[in-house]
């Protein structure tokens, strides 16, 4: 087979995916109306809301003579930045699940087909997974920037071309990272150190990124002086080797009419693009290949040895904390629990921990969350009027039901399909379909719920509010925990996927899609209610609008979480296996 000429090979794969993505999107359609309903109205309903609060917000910024300019052009190289350290994560993430955990891939190595070309067309496909939410998410911002600065026709035109020359970057750098971390992250040694590396790094990013406290000595000398010392931390995004800034100086460029600056930085951005997908497309399938085949003759149970012949630290690490039977002697602590379910339980937590990928993204998740929580007690300080208190006090606790649902859609929604084609063992056993769906809530619920309560009462404390207004956001997103996880389990009983194996694709079904919708919705509109009524905040209410908006609240979210789980118990007491 002549591998000079992948040409054919990639047009074949492309052509078959994209037959069968519409063939999927046809089935659908055809099948669940509903889901192309709201997935239509979803869609359309956060661009025209995102676009709505991002021109106000950059119209009030711009307002300030002088000032706001400054800030959204800063603006616009810090998103850029961290658009570009998003995107190097997610490649990282998607590309391994891709190249090294994906059956396609492996079927695809036993074809006559050159390993150049898998690689390129599974990076292809990741960057794509990878990056449309993104700029699914940024185009309403950029399209406010546009309408704000009164860009001409033409900019709305340049900046898909930017864009889409920007992806490929950390998609390839992604792949490349991706290679490196299959030879180890399957030791265990390597995942300790990569948790100690991502906390600490984590708590050194939160602890530097923190502005500078202004004082009255410095408001009494120029204001932009004042702005750029404040700004300081961001000067990072400012460092003219980074990607996002040629993507951002050349946007901003156009929009002020320095056409031959956008030329230059386009070309810069272009001749990288190239040069790097050049080496990813043409040179990489064998270090691709050679990653593939150490992962697959690595022997099971590796790390454990490893740990077993240490000494010191780390024998008593692998003995001790690692050991299979330190989960069964935690279990049999919970002695109120029966045997059964404690079991289930041990089986869960093996299977999540095993599972890298999983682990690995609600470690990220819930970082960001305690680096945002940590950087709270520099922010409250700067908070003088009762107003901006408690609307950063709504804020925060949006903020993290929000974080809360999408750990919840990602990593509770799927428990059910994950059982996969062995769900029938699990339904011939004693415990039941019925147990099995209401001990994965009630684990999940208890782990979720305690988490969250602990950050939103420890946020509340840092935002220096009063101690019956922490227990009331602390009871609040406890009682949000058990709805989301309810509703979670539910959805996920009522339309499971037992044919994959993929969470993120178990996700992106109509019943994980009709999840993060309803999980939006309810947090949206009880935090709105909650805001409303409070007796704290805003003026305060009446005793009356503050129990009546108590019990509305209190009403909602019972029927919320609880008919989908009962929906849930009536599937999984039918179901066939």
């Amino acid at each position: 087979m002549d591998e000079s000429r992948p040409i054919p090979y990639w047009r074949l794969l492309a052509g078959v995916n994209r037959t069968q993505n519409w063939r999927r999107l046809k089935l659908a359609v055809s099948q669940s109306r509903l889901h192309a309903f709201l997935m239509g109205l979803f869609v359309v309903g956060y661009a025209w809301l995102a676009f709505g609060l991002f021109h106000k917000g950059l119209q009030f910024t711009s307002s300030f003579p002088g000032l706001g300019p400054v800030l959204i052009e800063r603006m616009m190289f810090l998103l850029f930045a961290f658009l570009f350290l998003l995107l190097l994560l997610s490649n990282v993430i998607i590309n391994f699940t891709n190249l090294f955990r994906n059956r396609e891939t492996h079927f695809l190595l036993t074809l006559p087909v050159p390993h150049k070309v898998v690689y390129r067309w599974k990076i292809f496909e990741s960057g794509i997974l990878a990056s449309w939410a993104f700029l699914f998410l940024i185009a309403p911002l950029v399209i406010a920037y546009g309408t704000t600065h009164n860009a001409p026709w033409h900019f709305y035109l340049v900046t898909p071309v930017f864009v889409a020359l920007f992806v490929v970057l950390p998609g390839v750098l992604g792949s490349w990272a991706a290679l490196g971390l299959a030879r180890w992250l399957d030791r265990l040694a390597f995942q300790i150190a990569a948790m100690l590396v991502v906390v600490l790094v984590i708590v050194s990013i939160s602890s530097w990124l923190q502005p500078e406290t202004v004082t009255d000595e410095m408001l009494e000398t120029r204001v932009l002086d004042v702005v750029d010392r404040l700004l300081a931390r961001t000067r990072f995004s400012l460092f003219p080797y980074l990607p996002s800034f040629w993507v951002s100086s050349g946007l901003t460029l156009w929009v002020e009419g320095a056409v031959m600056g956008t030329f230059f930085f386009g070309l810069v951005l272009l001749s990288h693009t190239l040069f790097f997908g050049y080496l990813a497309a043409t040179k990489s399938g064998g270090l691709f290949f050679a990653s593939l085949s150490a992962v697959n003759s690595r022997g099971g149970g590796g790390g454990w040895k490893f740990w077993k012949r240490g000494s010191g630290v780390s024998q008593a690490l692998g003995q001790v904390a690692f050991q299979p039977k330190l989960l069964d002697l935690l279990a049999k602590w919970f002695w109120w629990g029966r045997a059964d379910s404690r079991a289930l339980i041990v089986k869960d937590i093996r299977t999540f921990w095993r599972d890298t990928t999983q682990w690995g993204q609600s470690l990220i998740l819930l970082g960001l969350l305690v680096a945002y929580i940590m950087n709270l007690r520099y922010f409250s300080h700067r908070l003088t009027s009762d107003f901006w208190i408690d609307l950063t006090s709504y804020l925060n606790l949006g903020a993290c039901a929000l974080n809360l649902a999408t750990l919840t859609t990602r990593f509770v929604f799927p428990q059910i399909s994950l059982e996969g084609k062995r769900v029938w063992i699990v339904g011939m056993a004693p415990l039941g379909m019925r147990r099995v769906l209401l001990t994965k809530f009630l684990f999940s619920t208890a782990v979720s719920m305690t988490v969250t309560m602990i950050l939103v009462g420890t946020s509340c404390a840092m935002l220096s509010v009063s101690i019956d207004r922490i227990i009331y956001f602390t009871i609040t997103v406890g009682v949000m925990s058990f709805t989301l996880n309810a509703l979670a389990v539910g959805l996920g009983a009522v339309y499971p996927n037992f044919r994959e194996e993929n969470p993120s694709k178990i996700v992106s079904g109509f019943g994980g899609t009709l999840c993060l919708v309803l999980s939006f919705l309810y947090i949206v509109g009880m935090v709105t209610l909650m805001a409303m009524t409070s007796r704290w905040a805003f003026g305060g209410s009446s005793t009356m609008a503050f129990w009546a908006g108590w019990v509305l609240f209190l009403g909602v979210s019972f029927l919320l979480g609880w008919l989908p789980l009962r929906a849930g118990i009536r599937r999984m007491a039918t179901l066939e296996v």
